[in-house]
């Protein structure tokens, strides 16, 4: 009987391991030294641990443990040789740095940002286009400090801020801070370091006039929305010529006042949004693309905001395999991880799919043997092969 090349010695997960450079986890691991003291769970089983749980979508300990043990017989497949216990996992999320799984994350975002490209964004945005925001992951429990009011009853829940950074150009975050969600957002802006020429936009969160007026200085160019109570005199209104957008409703040079009552310029820009029926006031220091350019580069904002939804749609971070704010970290980061090389998949396959639906099928496949590029060019005729050819001819060996 021929091979078929529809089937594969591995199973998909085994698969969508195969993205990730195992040496290079060990040397990570070694210069984390997060294998110290480590007899048995060392930092690669742990990530395929946690790899598993996010893709198999488990809520707690046990069920990662239960599942992981039904699958005992296929685990050489993924590198693990010695199976985690529940303290053992737990342990491990409660003790090994969430900053080693932070590092891997930036080298496959390294290794795999090219194929991460999308050519038609790469037509309508500016190179070197920063989009900036942060999303905000309830946390029922006092690991990190909640965000607003007190409520008049109950008890208020705590929250993790994760503050992102996208290129424009890709779709996945290359950088990320953690932070409690009663952080205020622009200390975030301290922490960048942005190249001379760079363009960054972000939301009126981020008003930071110190650092806007340092960016000036470095000639690092920023989009933003002005906020409500800012204090600004009109030095200077531009003409819109013809070409203009009819929504771009004034564009001025303007002096906007600091806490400490001195002053610089700014651009203003005044935009009418059809849809929403309002008007965007937006700032920015540069003096030299057209108002309709600087609308257009607010409006790539969206993609961070897209980028939040898809992954926390994908990989519900509701249910934490771990109480301290090192576990909380660890299991951010497998979900970024595992969105990325979703996304790696989803660049390669021939045929287009939706990103939910191919998270679908393959958390529903994650431990079939079939070679899961030939399965997304094709799914009906695989499974096909799967639910009808395939039994008959296991019945010829096992009937």
């Amino acid at each position: 009987m021929n091979k078929s090349k529809k089937f594969s010695g591995q199973p998909i997960i085994k698969q969508l391991l195969s993205f990730i450079n195992n040496q290079n986890i060990y040397r990570t691991a070694e210069h984390y030294k997060s294998d110290r003291y480590t007899k048995r769970f060392t930092t690669y089983e742990h990530l395929v641990t946690m790899i598993f749980s996010v893709l198999s979508g488990c809520s707690s300990l046990r069920e990662v443990t239960s599942i992981m043990l039904a699958c005992e017989g296929k685990l050489s497949h993924l590198g693990i040789k010695h199976f985690p216990k529940r303290s053992t996992l737990a342990d491990a999320n409660k003790r090994r740095s969430s900053q080693v799984f932070g590092a891997i994350y930036y080298q496959l975002y390294s290794l795999y940002k090219g194929v991460l490209s999308d050519s038609r964004t790469k037509q309508e945005a500016i190179e070197g286009l920063q989009i900036i925001d942060s999303t905000t992951i309830t946390l029922f429990s006092d690991i990190l400090k909640g965000a607003g009011r007190n409520p008049m009853a109950g008890k208020k829940k705590g929250g993790i801020k994760m503050h992102t950074i996208i290129n424009a150009m890709e779709d996945v975050p290359s950088l990320v801070k953690f932070s409690s969600a009663a952080t205020h957002d622009h200390t975030f802006l301290k922490d960048l370091k942005l190249k001379k020429g760079s363009y960054v936009v972000f939301d009126k969160g981020y008003t930071d006039y110190q650092q806007y007026e340092q960016w000036g200085l470095d000639e690092i160019y920023f989009v933003t929305r002005q906020k409500e109570n800012a204090i600004y005199t009109s030095i200077e209104e531009f003409d819109l010529d013809e070409k203009t957008d009819d929504a771009i409703l004034k564009d001025e040079k303007i002096s906007l006042m600091k806490k400490d009552g001195t002053t610089f310029a700014l651009r203003r820009i005044a935009y009418w949004h059809e849809k929403h029926k309002k008007v965007y006031e937006f700032i920015t220091n540069n003096f030299e693309l057209s108002a309709d350019k600087i609308a257009e580069i607010y409006k790539n904002r969206w993609q961070i905001e897209t980028m939040f939804k898809r992954l926390k749609q994908n990989f519900p971070l509701k249910y934490f395999l771990g109480d301290t704010q090192n576990a909380i970290e660890i299991q951010i980061w497998i979900s970024l991880i595992v969105q990325l090389l979703l996304l790696v998949v989803q660049r390669k396959a021939e045929r287009k799919w939706a990103y939910a639906n191919m998270v679908s099928v393959i958390r529903y496949h994650l431990m079939t043997y079939i070679n899961l590029f030939k399965f997304l060019k094709n799914p009906d005729s695989e499974w096909e092969y799967l639910t009808t050819k395939l039994p008959v001819q296991l019945s010829l060996f096992y009937g």
